[in-house]
C-alpha cells in the first residue's frame, strides 16, 4: 500500500509550491472543477503552452512540474477531462477549468474496486496528524 495515497496519517508537503518556484517554472495553480456536480476534481498547474493547448484542444492540458512537460490529462489513463469553460480570478494568478469526465474517474488513484477514483478529494483531515477515507 501507498501510504501517502491510501493511508490515513496527514503528511502534507509544504514544500511543493517552493519546489516548483526553485525550477523557475513560469505557471499559475488550475482548479479542475466538473462542471456539472461542481465537485473539485483536483489541482494543477498551467504555463501558457499548456493554456494555449487547452483552449485549442477543448481538453483539460496542464503542465507537470514534476515532469516538466505539458501533461494531457487522460493520455494515458483514458480518464480525459472536456473542458466547459476556462475561468480566470480576479489577481490573474490562478486559472478554473470547467471540465465534464469522460469516464468516472480523475484521479491517478484507484478505489478498492480497481477504479480510477471520480476526484482526488478522498480524504478528510480529522486533526493534525490523522485522516478518515470518505465513503
Amino acid at each position: 500500500m501507498n501510504e501517502l495515497e491510501e493511508g490515513t496519517r496527514l503528511t502534507l508537503d509544504f514544500d511543493k509550491l517552493a519546489g516548483v518556484a526553485a525550477t523557475g517554472a513560469r505557471v499559475v495553480p488550475v482548479v479542475l472543477q466538473d462542471a456539472s456536480s461542481g465537485d473539485v476534481l483536483f489541482i494543477g498547474y498551467a504555463n501558457d503552452q499548456a493554456l494555449k493547448a487547452t483552449l485549442d484542444e477543448r481538453i483539460a492540458v496542464l503542465w507537470s512540474t514534476s515532469r516538466n512537460e505539458l501533461w494531457r490529462k487522460g493520455a494515458t489513463s483514458g480518464d480525459v477531462l472536456e473542458l466547459v469553460d476556462v475561468r480566470v480570478n480576479c489577481e490573474q494568478n490562478s486559472l478554473l477549468y470547467l471540465v465534464n469526465r469522460t469516464t468516472g474517474g480523475a484521479c491517478h488513484t484507484k478505489d478498492a474496486s480497481g477504479e480510477a477514483r471520480p476526484t482526488c478529494y478522498y480524504r478528510s483531515v480529522t486533526d493534525t496528524e490523522t485522516l478518515r477515507h470518505l465513503s
